[in-house]
């Protein structure tokens, strides 16, 4: 069973801690569902298809949001019966050969019905991965790349949404921290053109989206794209004269590029902004690079 994670009422950590799992999971949706895959889901899950009155009835509310969930995962023969139960998870889903799912939402959502489609979001994604075969080694790891796959994919703003704390409670869904969630969320907006501010309820999940944008922009300024801010060319400068000067010279740690020698020059290799590949292009001043994976095509000064 693939599980949701919970944080009800327990502080709700902050921050980037899991963030080279989360581009790792960028760089692997994008090679197994390719450039075109995952174009298709350039559209984002309307907030009308997640809405969830007090007054719908739980069990055809939750199956009608279900459908819209899967619909939009494109996973159309994938039939989701929903059920309640006390668990110390948010929700659970089993895995099997399908075309029937069954997914078991914690208790809680009967009276919390407004998170129902965040939790179902997360749980249709573990199915999409299923038959999709991509996953990642470990239940933590495996977890990150669901939240990342359905943020990426349309679905996860609702978990991010999901997110409120204030002095005496706090609720959380999913595995990422709300940084992470806004961090994912605005790497999409980025591929996409969408803005997907207006659709948050939760003012904490809107500052959380805020600090990822911020998080997210910093990957596009990085040498040797020629975004990158002046303290970051000039350092570049001063690794690139080492590495020239001493081929072999192993970069220092922490900075997001590497030289590398050759029988046609030294080249410089980097991670691309969007997906996280990594790219390699000669050095020789200005160079227009485009990313086989992804397409982006990125102004680089090397």
């Amino acid at each position: 069973m693939a599980d949701s994670g919970r944080s009800t009422g327990s502080p709700v950590v902050h921050g980037f801690p899991h963030l080279e799992t989360v581009r790792s999971a960028i760089t692997a949706l994008y090679r197994r569902l390719s450039y075109d895959g995952v174009r298709g889901y350039a559209t984002s899950l309307a907030p009308v298809d997640a809405a969830f009155g007090d007054r719908d009835d739980l069990y055809l509310g939750s199956q009608r949001v279900a459908r819209a969930v899967v619909r939009h995962l494109h996973l159309p023969d994938a039939r989701m019966i929903v059920g309640f139960r006390a668990m110390e998870h948010a929700a659970g889903v089993e895995l099997t050969a399908g075309p029937e799912y069954f997914v078991e939402l914690n208790d809680r959502f009967r009276t919390h019905r407004r998170d129902i489609g965040a939790a179902l979001s997360h749980e249709v994604t573990h199915v999409l991965l299923h038959r999709l075969g991509l996953e990642f080694p470990g239940t933590r790891d495996n977890e990150i790349l669901t939240d990342t796959v359905t943020t990426y994919l349309g679905a996860g703003w609702l978990l991010l949404d999901a997110f409120r704390e204030d002095r005496v409670s706090s609720q959380k869904l999913g595995y990422l921290t709300p940084e992470e969630f806004g961090y994912v969320l605005a790497k999409r907006a980025f591929a996409f053109d969408e803005d997907p501010s207006p659709w948050f309820t939760s003012p904490q999940a809107y500052e959380a989206y805020t600090e990822g944008r911020a998080q997210a922009l910093q990957d596009t300024r990085q040498p040797p794209l020629t975004a990158a801010g002046w303290v970051g060319r000039r350092r570049y400068a001063k690794d690139r004269r080492r590495a020239q000067d001493r081929p072999g010279t192993p970069t220092d740690p922490g900075v997001p590029y590497a030289f590398e020698g050759g029988p046609d020059g030294l080249r410089v290799s980097f991670a691309c902004p969007v997906c996280h590949q990594r790219i390699r292009v000669p050095v020789r001043g200005r160079v227009r690079a485009r990313c086989g994976l992804c397409r982006a095509v990125l102004d680089c000064a090397t």
